[in-house]
């Protein structure tokens, strides 16, 4: 099983970038897939994900400007990322799981997005 996340670099504040992560050896449309981000010296947190079925979630604050789609077709999901800020300045990871979560939980290498003028 392989994720592997791209797209990350440095993007001015009120910027956009693009994440895309492909994944490899897994049944990809039945997983429910997910971006999370590590910000410097703080914990890991969930950015949005994206079920099976095509529902989201975000976190508050990303909402609005973030947006999580995929591609069974082609085992991508990608992260649209608008108006950014030095706030979201983080190594962002994609997940892939399903239950039962203690054998289907998978997980990128990071991109790093730094925003920064």
């Amino acid at each position: 099983v392989q994720l592997q996340a791209s797209g990350g670099g440095l993007v001015q504040p009120g910027g956009s970038l693009t994440l895309s992560c492909v994944a490899s050896g897994i049944s990809f449309s039945i997983y429910t897939l997910g971006w999370y981000r590590q910000p410097p010296g703080k914990q890991r947190e969930m950015v949005a994900t994206i079920t099976s079925h095509g529902s989201t979630i975000y976190a508050d604050s990303t909402k609005g400007r973030f947006t999580i789609a995929r591609d069974n077709a082609k085992n991508t999901v990608t992260l649209q990322m608008n108006s950014l800020t030095p706030e979201d300045t983080a190594v962002y990871s994609c997940n892939a799981v399903r239950p039962p979560i203690t054998r289907n939980d998978f997980w990128g290498q990071g991109t790093l997005v730094t925003v920064s003028s």
